[in-house]
Order: structure tokens, then C-alpha cells, then sequence
């Protein structure tokens, strides 16, 4: 609902704070007042475009803020929408801010304090916020709407799913099918494609061969020097004179006269020394064994010479890795496939597309059988609310038109309205009164108002052009519709302002010079006299003022 809107600067109201309460709000003022202002105001909340003459005579800009609890049955949609948006807001979050500051240059929107573009603002306040009055946000008057509205009243929303699942399987299918196609080679591309496949398989690549090769060429390359190396550490440590191990055994010879002396104190000397000499003759071993492993074949030398210069060519062409070249192999073989299978394939694709085109002409069609049938009972109910609302001989039908099978199924539809007899009947978004349109938007939101999801409702000039039996009617609807909705209800009429739970008052005020606008809640007391001001005033309009409060639930 709407909890609060605050207004500064705007238009004849220099600030203001209002507090909404749930259920019927009523809002009423003499004529000049100001009430289109409060009306503008959540106008321009739901992203109505605004230009500098807004502001208030003598300031550089207006700020109007609006907090909104939200119900807990909002589409998904709503939530990614605001995730798109950038605005972090939890699942779990039950209020939301919108905020608007327009200057001389330039407005800026907000959302929960992040800035948002007009059209997210606007989107936003589609799904919680319907205004209903000439030329407004008239949500039901869409023909997308109305279809939607009829699918909930219906409860088609398994058959939808059914359009939607095969419609978005027929979609990926022609996707994958002209990527493939579009992209499929030509006779002449074919013979390269060949021709790459053999050039590569000449070679026979295989993954990460370049570095094991390039790793045994260099040994091979430097295997004398390796040899020299490998013999020279040998000798130092054992086969030459003053080798490592002839100076080892003088050191053990000295340590064995220490051990005789001090047995004790010096054993673990001679066992070192062992030790050291035991890992000598070992190092020794793995030289030797190193050594041996060196080859100084020329032939092997010059084949991996020639395996590596193979693999180079190979990586110049279709690298620059080995992993890019066995890649370009297998891209090749599969576009040569795709190529030489195509009439295969395209035929197969084609027998798939003709399944699903006919699946989803099959969910279509029913899920049209079973729209028209709710459409009958829907018109039927929506006519009958209209008659007790005025138009005694009124007649509403819904035409349909079939369209080609997609996601929401192959209808459209128009909510098509004769308020009079002889009159002919037209398309509900062609109706010039905004009377006629509101008190069509009462019936709809009244019959549908456990199908429709939009939690706040705005009307204005409900009661143009009525009065007597029929304004008593329109003021219980509305009384019934708040019990599920907000209602803001701007009104001329004391019978249906009466039925209001909670009261507004637009008043205009001149002070110093200067005209502005107030909008006040007010008591019990204060509404008696306002009832009575709007039936005329005087005693007697102050009695039945008392009479038609007292009576009003």
C-alpha cells in the first residue's frame, strides 16, 4: 500500500506529508482546490514526464517522495527488474521508496536511493500503482492487460507454460539450425578443409608432443658435454688420485686413532664418516647410471630434429600453440562433416521444427477453447456489475482475433463496450469519458480483483456524471474493492466520499499574497462538516451528513 507521499514545491503545495491508511481513501475539496495535484503527484511517481513548470512560483526545483509497503504476491519479474536496475533489494524486503527531484535543468529518479532511469521508474510503478482517470495510467485499457487478466480469471496458467516451453524450444532449434547453416562451408571451402585435415594428420600432433620433444633435443644436443660433465664429478669423487674417497679414508684413518683413545666420546665420529662414504659410493652409482642413459646417436639426434621442425611449421600455420593446431583439425572434420551430412541433417531439423509447430498449435488451440469459454462468463459478470452502476442497459464483450502460435498462444483480445442502446459497441480504450472509463475500470477491478496483482488503485471523476441511487452503488463497490486493494479515490460526490475510511481534505490558502495548497486528514467532526459542505450545507445538509456517516458501512 501506499504508506506516505512527501511534497515540497510542488505546484501550489509548498510542503506537505501525507499518511495513507489501508482499505478506501477518500480525498475531496472544493472545486480549484488542488486535488489534481495530489493525483499529478503519484503521476509523476510512476515516471509521467515533467518539465520545469511544476515547481512552485519563485523555486529552483520540487521534491516528491512516496513510500510503498509491498504486498507478498509480487511477480518475480518485479524483483528482476530492480536486479537489473542495480538496486540490491531482498526477497524478504516489505517496503519500497520512490523519489523524484525536477529543477529548472534536469530530474532525477530514484528507487531506494539508487538513481534509475524514467522507463525503470515507470516499470516499477506499473506493477504496484494503477491510476484510473482521463488520459492516466489505465493499465486495463492494454489489450496485453486485459489478455493477462482474462488468463488469471481463467486460471490458464498451465496451458501458458505449455506454449511457453514449446514455443522456447522451437526458438532454440531455429537458432542452432541457422547457425549451423549460415555458417556451414562451400564446395570450395570443403577442398581446404581437406586439404587441412591431411596436412595435420600427415603429422599426426599429438598433445603437448612439442614440449617433450623440444626437451629430448636439447639433451640430445648437448649430450657430450653431458658426458664430459657427468665422467669428470665421477672422478673427482673416486677414480682419481686425491679423490674425494682417498681423502674420506685418511679422515676415517685419523678418527679410528681418536676412537681408541676415547672410545665413547668418538664413536659417532667413525659412524659419520661411514655414513658420508656410504653416500659417496651411492652418488657415484647414480653418475654412472645418468651417464649411461646419454645417448650420442646422431640418427635419433636428427630424427628429433626433424620431428620438432614438423611441429614448428605445423604451429606457424595453425598455432601458435600444438593445442591451436590439433584444435583447427578437429574444428576442420567437423564443419567437413557438417558439410557432407547437411541434406541429412537439414532434413531431420526440418521433421523436428514441423513436430514442435504443431505441438504448439495444439496447446494453442486449447488454450484459446478454454479462454473463450472464461470470456463468457467474465463479460457476463463484468456487464452486471456495470448495470448496478449506472448503465442499465449497457452490454461489454470480448472479441478475439487469432494471431500465430507463440509464447502466450494465438489470441488477442479487446474488451468491446456499448454503455447505451443504440450505440455501437467499441474497443474499451476508444471511450472519450472518463467517467464512462472509470466506472468501467471499477467494474473490471471489482470482478477481477482477485485475478488482478496491483495492490494500489487511484481513481479519479469515479462519480462524473451520476448521482442519486447510483453514486450510493459506486460508493459501496469501491468500499468492497478496498477490502483487497488500496483505494485513493478523488471525489465530488458526499455518497461516495461518506463510504471512505479514512478522509481527505484539499484546501487552497491565501497568505501574504500567496495562494498555496494544503491537504489535511481529517476527524469525525471535520468530516460531518465537509459531507455537509458537498451536499450544500446549511442545517438539514448537516443532519443528513450525520445520517449518510452513520449508515455508510
Amino acid at each position: 500500500m501506499l504508506e506516505w507521499v512527501k511534497i515540497k514545491n510542488l505546484a501550489l503545495i509548498a510542503e506537505a506529508e501525507i499518511d495513507f491508511a489501508a482499505g478506501f481513501n477518500v480525498v475531496t475539496g472544493e472545486t480549484g482546490a488542488g486535488k489534481s495535484v495530489l493525483l499529478g503527484t503519484v503521476a509523476l511517481l510512476l515516471g509521467e514526464r515533467a518539465d520545469k513548470g511544476v515547481i512552485r512560483g519563485g523555486e529552483e526545483r520540487c521534491e516528491i517522495t512516496a513510500g510503498i509497503s509491498l504486498p507478498g504476491y509480487l511477480p518475480e519479474d518485479f524483483y528482476q527488474l530492480l536486479d537489473d536496475a542495480g538496486i540490491d533489494m531482498d526477497r524478504q524486503e516489505k517496503s519500497l521508496e520512490l523519489k523524484r527531484i525536477i529543477t529548472t535543468q534536469k530530474t532525477r529518479n530514484f528507487i531506494n536511493d539508487t538513481p534509475v532511469t524514467l522507463q525503470t521508474l515507470k516499470a516499477a510503478g506499473d506493477f504496484l500503482i494503477d491510476i484510473h482517470g482521463a488520459n492516466e495510467h489505465q493499465s486495463l485499457l492494454l489489450q496485453s492487460t486485459q489478455l493477462r487478466l482474462l488468463d488469471r480469471f481463467g486460471h490458464h496458467e498451465e496451458l501458458i507454460e505449455k506454449c511457453s516451453v514449446t514455443c522456447a524450444a522451437l526458438r532454440d532449434l531455429r537458432r542452432r539450425r541457422d547457425e549451423l547453416f549460415s555458417n556451414l562451408p562451400s564446395p570450395r571451402e570443403a577442398e581446404q578443409l581437406r586439404a587441412v585435415i591431411a596436412d595435420i594428420d600427415k603429422v599426426a600432433p599429438q598433445p603437448d608432443e612439442d614440449r617433450e620433444i623440444g626437451e629430448r633435443h636439447r639433451l640430445a644436443a648437448n649430450s657430450r658435454q653431458l658426458l664430459e660433465l657427468s665422467g669428470a664429478a665421477i672422478a673427482m669423487i673416486s677414480e682419481t688420485e686425491n679423490s674425494a674417497v682417498d681423502h674420506l679414508a685418511e679422515v676415517y684413518r685419523t678418527l679410528n686413532e681418536l676412537n681408541r683413545i676415547d672410545p665413547e666420546g668418538t664413536e659417532n665420529f667413525l659412524r659419520s664418516c661411514e655414513q658420508i662414504t656410504e653416500q659417496l659410493r651411492d652418488l657415484t652409482g647414480e653418475l654412472e647410471h645418468y651417464a649411461g642413459k646419454v645417448d650420442l646417436d646422431q640418427e635419433e639426434f636428427m630424427r628429433l630434429e626433424e620431428r620438432l621442425s614438423e611441429l614448428q611449421r605445423l604451429k606457424r600455420r595453425y598455432g601458435p600453440s600444438l593445442d591451436d593446431v590439433i584444435n583447427a583439425r578437429n574444428e576442420a572434420d567437423e564443419r567437413l562433416q557438417a558439410f557432407e551430412n547437411s541434406e541429412k541433417l537439414r532434413t531431420q531439423l526440418d521433421e523436428q521444427e514441423s513436430q514442435m509447430v504443431q505441438e504448439l498449435r495444439r496447446h494453442a488451440q486449447e488454450l484459446s477453447q478454454w479462454r473463450r469459454k472464461s470470456a463468457s462468463v467474465l463479460a457476463a459478470d463484468i456487464t452486471a456489475k456495470l448495470q448496478t452502476l449506472g448503465f442499465l442497459r449497457c452490454s461489454l464483450d470480448i472479441d478475439f482475433t487469432s494471431t500465430e502460435p507463440g509464447t502466450n498462444g494465438m489470441d488477442k483480445i479487446d474488451f468491446i463496450f456499448a454503455p447505451n442502446p443504440g450505440e455501437p459497441a467499441q474497443p474499451l480504450r476508444n471511450i472519450a469519458s472518463s467517467g464512462e472509463i472509470s466506472r468501467v475500470m471499477l467494474a473490471l477491478k471489482t470482478v477481477l480483483a482477485e485475478a488482478d496483482d496491483i495492490p494500489i488503485l487511484v481513481f479519479d471523476e469515479i462519480d462524473a456524471n451520476i448521482g442519486g441511487e447510483t453514486a450510493v452503488t459506486v460508493g459501496g463497490e469501491l468500499k468492497k474493492l478496498a477490502r483487497h486493494r488500496q483505494i485513493l479515490c478523488i471525489s465530488h460526490l458526499p455518497q461516495v466520499a461518506a463510504r471512505g475510511q479514512t478522509h481527505f481534505l484539499v484546501r487552497k490558502n491565501v497568505s501574504e499574497d500567496r495562494t498555496s495548497t494544503s491537504i489535511v486528514r481529517l476527524s469525525e467532526a471535520e468530516r460531518e462538516k465537509e459531507i455537509a459542505r458537498m451536499l450544500g450545507g446549511g442545517n438539514a445538509a448537516m443532519a443528513h451528513a450525520r445520517e449518510i456517516l452513520q449508515y455508510r458501512d
